[in-house]
């Protein structure tokens, strides 16, 4: 299955290129003082393709982990998954990538953060999401690059010493959203991630 001339809007200036030879595809990126516009001029290949999704730690069902801040609970956007055994002891732990996808960024952003990963998940049905991985002890994949589902892309950290090792983990369906604060009233743009994993284990193409 292949996505034809897919276009959409960021407000983010982002230039997405891979090489052909590797039977990936091109991204070509309009700068403009308020939108950056994504055409896709060539196709997505079928390995890449968000077909099916699983959680990120304890694939494919979290065997191991509990969600110990659910999404919206505090006004959270995301989830925050623990090791059953508590405090530190999933230091260090493989987090893995949820789906077929791009790797959009990999970036040490400090305070609360710390290291981040962020994949944009393009779905048969042309729809995209984004997934957002925080704390990470370490990163493990590069940015600009395809990568399939269960890929091991970071292990889980303590956002250098801000917390007890866990992994805060977001999916968005607003792939043009800035970094945030992870908590907010205003949750538009972001769904909750193990709900959005359930019913997504299998993605039909419903276009």
């Amino acid at each position: 299955m292949k996505i034809r001339f897919l276009s959409f809007f960021i407000f983010t200036a982002l230039l997405l290129s891979c090489s052909k030879k590797n039977n990936k595809k091109t991204l070509i990126a309009e700068r403009d003082t308020k939108i950056v516009s994504i055409s896709y001029k060539d196709t997505i290949q079928k390995e890449f393709i968000a077909n099916s999704f699983d959680f990120p730690v304890g694939i494919p069902n979290a065997k191991g982990y509990y969600n110990a801040q659910k999404f919206q609970k505090n006004y959270h956007l995301g989830d925050d998954w623990n090791a059953v055994t508590g405090g530190n002891t999933d230091l260090g732990d493989p987090i893995y990538t949820i789906a077929n996808g791009y790797v959009k960024e990999t970036r040490d952003y400090g305070g609360g953060w710390g290291n981040v990963i962020r994949i944009l998940h393009f779905l048969p049905n042309e729809k995209i999401v984004e997934s957002l991985y925080a704390h990470c002890d370490t990163i493990l994949t590069t940015q600009d690059k395809w990568i399939t589902k269960g890929t091991k892309i970071g292990t889980i950290g303590t956002a250098n010493g801000a917390y007890y090792a866990h992994l805060h983990f977001e999916i968005r369906e607003d792939i043009t959203l800035p970094l945030g604060n992870g908590y907010s009233k205003n949750s538009k743009g972001y769904v909750d991630p193990t709900d959005f994993i359930k019913k997504h284990r299998i993605v039909q193409d419903e276009r």
